[in-house]
């Protein structure tokens, strides 16, 4: 298999692009007075600096990022939401009802969503029973059209991590762009593959604030990959993708990552502690090995005892029509005293099961 370059996968429209440029991004320094887009020159109606588009490359944020995941600037691509990201990569590098990309189910489900929307074919190779890559199926499915191999690690809605070495086959023998999904990673022990970026050329990794961080309703996720990959991303993404009130928020959590860390360490307490106690309930026929912050678990009957669970106004997720996940429900972490309502419900379920 040939060697990965970069320039024979991106597509050619966006190598001639002519990416959208504020004064603002071509202008180094500090200005003092900003005529140049068409502001309210007057201030915002809320009495606060957001009158002033923000940074498109958002450089003060990537500064405090870079210190907390050690990886450089240069490096990083801050999405709205790692989705942001995933669209960006199809749309980088697979031609539209030419090219394609392998995604191995159960997985994230905007993977193959994004792809449909940018008119690309989806490779569907499954996991294998213990919910690990294929690797002889993948390379079978590999062909000339082949861009984007993505490769969620922990898994969702597994919630297993990837063998190391199944991905290391890929990023070697795959001339295209490998996607390894670290959404997760913070509720393990494990070393992010960021720390390999200046080994494989053809890596690319996603990370976000939504979960071990607690930031979902910001929406921030972010790409690192090699410089060149992340120039790309910046062509082609919309010119202020974040706001200046998100850039601003997630500078603060950044600088809490003690906290951070704390919860984490709460969350990965409550998972074991949940793993305990779904042993004692006869309908729980299987519960998963979790590296992240949920738990899959198959039952006897997951669309009767997802709606019981529903019927009490607790919303957990029936993942039955995913390959390989017959009957299985995917139960986030919740808080102690959410974790408690859900054993008490589980229990009184089970109660009436039996008296029926």
């Amino acid at each position: 298999m040939a060697a990965f370059t970069l320039e024979n996968i991106v597509r050619n429209n966006i190598k001639k692009l002519i990416p959208y440029s504020s004064a603002r991004s071509e202008f180094e320094g500090e200005a003092q007075i900003f005529l140049d887009a068409n502001e309210n020159s007057l201030g915002s109606v809320l009495n606060n600096n957001f009158h002033r588009y923000p940074d498109p490359l958002q450089k003060k944020l990537k500064e405090k990022l870079s210190a907390v995941k050690q990886v450089a600037v240069e490096n990083i691509f801050i999405g709205n939401g790692s989705d942001e990201a995933i669209d960006l990569l199809i749309r980088a590098f697979c031609n539209p009802g030419k090219d394609s990309i392998i995604i191995c189910p159960p997985t994230y489900g905007m993977y193959e969503v994004s792809a449909e929307i940018n008119d690309v074919a989806v490779k569907k190779v499954l996991l294998t029973s213990n919910f690990q890559l294929d690797i002889e199926a993948i390379n079978e499915a590999i062909d000339d059209a082949t861009k984007v191999i993505f490769v969620c690690s922990p898994n969702n809605p597994t919630g297993n991590l990837i063998n190391n070495d199944s991905i290391i086959w890929l990023l070697k023998n795959f001339n295209g762009i490998v996607v390894i999904d670290e959404a997760y990673i913070d509720f393990t022990n494990k070393l992010s593959w960021s720390h390999l970026l200046n080994t494989f050329p053809n890596l690319v990794v996603l990370q976000t604030l939504s979960k071990a961080w607690g930031l979902a309703g910001l929406r921030i996720g972010f790409a690192f990959a090699s410089k060149e990959i992340i120039q790309i991303l910046n062509k082609i993404k919309p010119p202020y993708n974040i706001s200046e009130s998100v850039q601003q928020l997630a500078q603060q959590a950044l600088q809490n990552e003690t906290l951070a860390k704390e919860k984490t360490n709460i969350l990965v307490q409550q998972k074991e502690r949940l793993i305990d106690d779904f042993k004692q309930f006869y309908f729980i026929q299987t519960i998963y090995p979790s590296d992240a912050n949920f738990i899959l678990i198959q039952v006897n009957n997951a669309a009767t005892l997802y709606k019981y669970l529903l019927s009490k106004a607790i919303v957990v997720r029936n993942r039955s029509s995913q390959p390989l996940c017959e009957n299985c429900l995917r139960i986030t972490v919740g808080t102690p005293a959410e974790n408690d309502d859900l054993i008490t419900t589980l229990k009184k379920y089970s109660n009436e099961k039996n008296l029926c």
